[in-house]
């Protein structure tokens, strides 16, 4: 599958940004999806997941209430709401699927993903 990430930019504390992630192949519906984000000098860190149906979405606790995940199936897309956002949310943000192949946990490990799309960068200014 491939992903291609868009909806980034510059925006000031306390506003909002929805990315999006279009997938290529008709087996998107299978895959769970990722998002992950990684700032200058920090390692790439996990941000949000979401497993086929939507029901499944953990986050992590820096986003939690301020990001939302979520899929359009049949538009073979991710998206992430982000409000409220903080200078702190700057970085690059990538999309990522996950064939979770012989388990149905959502998984929040970069490496248990195996398809990333190309980032796109947020800044978000004080």
């Amino acid at each position: 599958v491939q992903l291609q990430a868009s909806g980034g930019g510059l925006v000031q504390a306390g506003g909002s940004l929805r990315l999006s992630c279009a997938a290529s192949g008709r087996t998107f519906s299978t895959y769970f999806m990722g998002w992950f984000r990684q700032a200058p000098g920090k390692e790439r860190e996990f941000v949000a997941a979401i497993n086929w149906s939507g029901i499944t979405t953990p986050y992590a606790d820096s986003v939690k209430g301020r990001f939302t995940i979520s899929r359009d199936n049949a538009k073979n897309t991710v998206y992430l709401q982000m409000n409220s956002l903080k200078p702190e949310d700057t970085a690059i943000y990538y999309c990522a699927a996950d064939s979770h192949q012989g388990t149905s946990v959502v998984r929040t490990t970069p490496r248990a993903y195996e398809y990333w799309g190309q980032g796109t960068l947020v800044t978000v200014s004080s």
